[in-house]
């Protein structure tokens, strides 16, 4: 008979254990941090497509805010929405994984047009709706609230013009580059007008996504959509359509906030490691480090060195969009 209770006890505990293990791996509402994506999906560049189905399949790590269409070119909400019928018909898989992936009708609800034309003069002189929801998610929170910015700076820099005050909240980590030139002047106005904004700005960090890193076997640009991207649900075929080989250099932003500190901008993470520079208390850009150059592009091996990290992390997850 004790034998029997004991043998009962010890099952009932194992069962414990691994539904506490199970419960572990979820994170939960508190954990998964708020974000709003600002990009200029269906424009001239397609790698904002991959970063898109890259995002949707972390849906559950975050707490999507907001999508926003932004400038330049011709990128527009219809694209965004795109992105969310290829992720309605991969999410009985995702949601089966864990139930913290947002439904495709949520995700249409934050889904919102922002600027159409880049800014014009040297202060903001619109406000968009993509804007005005960025002010609308910043005023509910007290918590610090992402804005991955991954195309021009047009409706972060109307939100900011006309409520200043949010600024106590958001967070904006912005991929430069060709995305500044495309609207220079509203990324002058936050510099020069905003310089208590916390901010990320990465004009050459992001390129570590795909220059450099290990890209031995199926760790290729080529060859890992090849293996663990096409043929992988709706969202591997919308990737592999797209672009046949991985650039996503907006994805940093997103790889940011999936390993690592996102307080702490000069700490290693996957999205690369900062410094300040002066300009602001809280104002991040790329270390100029010799040892960090790759290709000409300061700090890129602050991203690329965990490339394969990443990568395998990212290829576990599209497995799930086979599974039948």
């Amino acid at each position: 008979m004790k034998k029997q209770v004991y043998k009962s006890f010890r099952e009932i505990f194992i069962v414990a254990t691994l539904f506490m293990v199970w419960a572990c791996d979820k994170p939960s509402d508190a954990e998964r941090i708020p974000v709003i994506i600002s990009t200029d999906i269906g424009g001239s560049d397609p790698d904002d497509f991959q970063s898109m189905v890259h995002l949707l399949v972390y849906a559950d790590r975050l707490d999507i805010k907001g999508l926003i269409s932004s400038p330049p070119h011709d990128g527009r909400a219809t694209h965004i929405l795109e992105a969310i019928e290829a992720y309605e018909e991969d999410y009985p898989n995702l949601v089966a994984q864990n139930e913290h992936f947002p439904s495709p009708d949520y995700l249409r609800e934050v889904t919102k047009q922002g600027a159409i034309d880049a800014q014009e003069t040297a202060v903001p002189t619109q406000l968009s709706e993509g804007a005005q929801w960025i002010i609308h998610q910043a005023k509910r929170t007290e918590e610090p609230l992402y804005v991955l910015v991954w195309g021009s700076m047009t409706d972060v820099a109307q939100a900011l013009y006309v409520a200043p005050d949010i600024k106590k909240t958001l967070r904006v980590y912005s991929i430069g580059s060709w995305n500044t030139v495309q609207d220079s002047l509203s990324r002058n106005y936050v510099y020069s007008h905003h310089q208590d904004l916390w901010w990320i700005e990465s004009n050459t960090t992001f390129r570590g996504m795909y220059m450099g890193g290990y890209q031995e076997k199926d760790y290729g640009n080529l060859s890992f959509v090849e293996a663990h991207i096409k043929g992988h649900g709706a969202l591997g075929d919308l990737f592999y359509t797209q672009k046949k080989d991985i650039k996503m250099g907006d994805t940093p932003s997103v790889l940011y906030l999936l390993d690592g500190d996102p307080n702490n901008p000069e700490g290693d993470s996957w999205g690369g490691a900062y410094i300040p520079t002066g300009h602001g208390p809280q104002y991040w850009t790329d270390n100029l480090a010799d040892s960090l150059i790759e290709n000409n592009r300061p700090g890129a091996k602050t991203v690329n060195k965990y490339r394969k990290a990443y990568l395998d992390d990212w290829a576990h997850r599209m497995k799930w969009l086979k599974e039948k």
